[in-house]
């Protein structure tokens, strides 16, 4: 450097710090470290933040308090996402304000004067977004869905209120549409209250009806009528649905009623921005109506007016993840807290769905049997006796009438064959008249696996002096009885016909009006245009004979799902049931009376105190562990248990369902069962018992499930 620049520098220094002293002198107050907010002042007006934070653990389920920052006044609003530090422990004071912890998100659900804590508080660490994503509406319908199923708030709040995407919150939501027209009634005049129902919801009123569609492809536009309707009082909908094919339906249909813009699809095949700000759309009031799957159940629609539920014994609907409620039961809450009109329809009933009408809650909402005729196509049905006599069957384990339903439908159309997925697993009945074999304490199903002693999969006592309570027979049998390879079978038949499948690794939207083979798993089966010209409904004993109190529930309802597919018998539908006719589901199938079948199945339920009569919840874990948690579980004076019984061991690198044990540990399952009225004390002491051992010891591999859909 030369001794010129040298000079420079010097007579240039002092002019320099003299710069930086009128800087600091001009400058505002530093701000605080954002973490702590070390010494920083606290808001003037309702200082406290009352924080919910996004700590699923039962023994932390409650509202902490956080003091705010004067610089985070003016956004640390209610409702909005922040950020917070947690686990903090006393001895972290400073200055009179906890630091410290491990910063974690969270909601903040109200601003007070004043903390019910009299320690130090620590600060909010950060307002994440100021847009109030969490209002009263929904932080009370979580609040109720986490305690009807002995969870907590943070988990619930997790499934309501999709993660957070800045670039959609930065966008703005469309202005609202005005109310549309009401609809005409247009298919909904086939129901004998249907165009009533509908005057009611345009008119604003709440009316609360268990609908059985009937079968055809106009239930998507019926739900899309009644959605317009509703809109035309001035007020929101809500439509949740099984799974994307459905939704799909109900958005062409809601498009072509109503147009464009006025509601929003959410699913998670959207994306999540997509589906974000869908959402914000929704949240901001700039749409009225929504469907969607069943994430969709918690949607914040504005003056809520109709719930609307389609087919709801579809497991689809039950959540996986904690606490698992079910759509269905969330917006049964959510109708009774809004006094809004509700919907739940279907092609088949659920034994839910029929409590609800023999409860007076809703109405039944059907056609009349003549208009049932002419919309169902004709079902036949093939038993063990036809089975034994027919020499196709012996031969190809596939009987004559389904060949010849065959042959005549690829005359004019698709011809739809359903075959059980793999992974049924039969239950024993008696080998004489097929009527299930069950236990005489608690009517649970009977089992011997691997060949060993006869013993109840509920309560697991013995039963080897078991004899059939309908005809007195001693003799067992498994119910699996029928084709297993008829795929390939038909295919080799019917060579110049193309054979197309629909499963769980390819699922089909729909499938042409041309003659095609569509073979499928139940849940599976595509849509076909102008519908299926016959339809083959196989290996009704794997079906009929799942170890689980809905197996021919459920059953029935995949059977009518299918053959409501099918042209109506005036058009030339059939549909060839392999099955025995004197069953009762297969019967409720030939005369199309799912809503028959669910009130004798309600009736027989009361009888023997199986939900939905009866509230049940399952308590799984270690052979240890669920008897320690059992012991000290304060328990209603009403509660019976069941079990505990162990559960088959998942071998390492096998297919697991969600709730399955780890693989290759030995878990026990407890049933516990309490009469109708005891359902909340029931889920408030089983939360209260894991929360006190979680505060006491850390982790508990104990789960439990109220209202489990499968308890075999």
């Amino acid at each position: 450097m030369s001794s010129e620049n040298e000079r420079s520098d010097e007579s240039g220094e002092p002019e320099q710090l003299a710069l930086i002293r009128e800087t600091v002198r001009k400058a505002k107050v530093p701000r605080a470290k954002p973490r702590t907010w070390r010494g920083a002042a606290l808001a003037k007006e309702l200082p406290v933040a009352r924080v919910v934070v996004n700590k699923g653990a039962l023994h932390l389920d409650q509202f902490f308090d956080y003091a705010v920052p004067e610089e985070l006044d003016e956004i640390a609003r209610p409702g909005v996402r922040v950020r917070v530090r947690f686990g903090a422990g006393a001895h972290q004071v400073k200055n009179g304000r906890r630091e410290g912890g491990r910063l974690i998100d969270g909601f903040l659900v109200e601003r007070r004067a004043t903390s019910d804590y009299s320690g130090p508080l620590a600060a909010l660490a950060d307002v994440v977004s100021p847009e109030p994503v969490l209002g009263p509406e929904l932080l009370g319908l979580a609040r109720a869905v986490a305690d009807r199923y002995a969870g907590s708030l943070a988990d619930v709040l997790q499934l309501a209120v999709p993660p957070r995407s800045a670039r959609a919150e930065g966008r703005p939501s469309p202005e609202p549409l005005p109310p549309p027209a009401a609809p005409e009634p247009g298919s909904w005049a086939r129901y004998d209250r249907g165009p009533a129902f509908l005057d009611s919801l345009a008119q604003g009123g709440a009316p609360r009806a268990v609908w059985n569609a009937l079968p055809g492809p106009y239930w998507a536009e019926e739900i899309a009528r009644a959605v317009g309707a509703t809109l035309a009082s001035g007020r929101g909908a809500l439509v949740v649905v099984p799974d994307g094919r459905a939704a799909g339906r109900v958005d062409a249909a809601l498009t072509a009623v109503l147009g464009e813009g006025r509601h929003a699809l959410l699913t998670a095949e959207a994306g999540p921005e997509k589906r974000y700000a869908q959402w914000l759309a929704v949240r901001r009031g700039a749409v009225r109506a929504v469907v969607g799957t069943r994430a969709a159940m918690f949607a914040p629609v504005r003056d809520l007016g109709l719930l609307v539920v389609w087919d709801d014994g579809d497991g689809s609907h039950s959540e996986p993840h904690a606490p698992q409620p079910h759509a269905r039961e969330v917006l049964l809450l959510r109708a009774a807290h809004d006094r809004c009109a509700f919907l739940l329809g279907s092609t088949s009933c659920t034994v839910e769905a029929a409590q609800l009408v023999e409860s007076g809650w809703a109405q039944a909402l059907g056609a009349g049997r003549e208009q049932v005729r002419r919309a169902a196509p004709l079902i036949r049905t093939v038993g063990d006796g036809e089975l034994a006599r027919d020499e196709a069957a012996r031969a190809a384990r596939l009987p004559s009438l389904a060949w010849q339903a065959v042959r005549e439908g690829l005359k004019t159309g698709p011809v739809l064959v359903q075959v059980p997925r793999r992974g049924y697993v039969p239950r024993l009945a008696c080998e004489r008249c097929r009527t299930p074999a069950r236990c005489r304490h608690c009517a649970g199903p009977l089992e011997a696996p691997e060949q060993r002693e006869l013993h109840c999969a509920w309560c697991g006592r013995g039963a080897s002096d078991w004899h059939c309570v309908e005809c007195g027979s001693t003799r067992l049998r498994a119910q699996v009885v029928g084709a297993r390879r008829t795929a390939e079978e038909l295919g080799r038949a019917f060579p110049a016909v193309p054979v197309r499948t629909s499963g769980r690794d390819h699922v089909l939207d729909s499938v042409p009006g041309r003659p095609a083979l569509v073979v499928s798993t139940p849940g599976a089966e595509p849509v076909a245009e102008g519908g299926y010209a016959a339809a083959l409904l196989l290996d009704g004993w794997a079906m009929l004979g799942r170890p689980d109190l809905r197996a021919g529930e459920e059953a029935l309802r995949r059977w009518i799902d299918a053959a409501s597919l099918v042209r109506g018998q005036p058009e030339g539908g059939t549909v060839v049931v392999v099955a025995e006719p004197t069953l009762r589901p297969v019967q409720a199938l030939v005369r199309w009376d799912p809503v028959g079948h669910a009130r004798r199945e309600l009736a027989e339920r009361a009888e023997l105190g199986f939900p939905p009569v009866s509230r049940m919840a399952a308590v799984t874990g270690p052979p240890e562990a669920v008897e320690g948690f059992l012991a000290g579980a304060g328990l209603p004076m009403d509660a019976e248990i069941l079990g505990p019984v162990p559960l088959p061991v998942v071998r390492p690198g096998g297919p697991r369902r969600p709730g399955d044990p780890p693989p290759g540990e030995q878990w026990d399952r407890a049933l516990v069962r309490v009469p109708p009225g005891s359902g909340a004390a029931l889920a408030s002491a089983l939360k209260q018992a894991r929360a006190g051992r979680l505060a006491r010891g850390g982790g508990d591999p104990v789960r439990i499930r109220v209202d489990p859909p499968d308890i075999g």
